[in-house]
């Protein structure tokens, strides 16, 4: 399939290409809220099994910064690109 053919498809239908990025844009933010989800709870897991979950344990891991601050910005990083994936396709449907 030569360029100008697939320039044409573009042309033809700007929605519905539209609409399909911001599908990929959505699964590639929730798969990222769903990790990030999983490895906290494996971490808590992970602390529960090895009996380690007292007081001092919590502290530690409540006060591990580079963790939480990793985390943040996978959950904010995973909310941009649900509200761009909305955006995209409230675009989409003007078109």
């Amino acid at each position: 399939m030569s360029v100008q053919t697939l320039w044409w498809l573009i042309e033809a239908q700007p929605g519905l290409w539209l609409n399909g990025l911001a599908l990929f844009v959505a699964l590639a933010g929730s798969w990222l809220l769903l990790a990030t989800r999983l490895r906290e709870q494996r971490a808590a897991a992970r602390l529960l099994a090895d009996n380690q979950l007292n007081e001092m344990a919590q502290q530690a891991y409540a006060l591990d910064e580079p963790t939480e601050r990793l985390n943040r910005f996978f959950y904010r990083f995973a909310a941009v690109c649900l509200l761009a994936a909305l955006c995209l396709s409230w675009v989409s449907t003007r078109l």
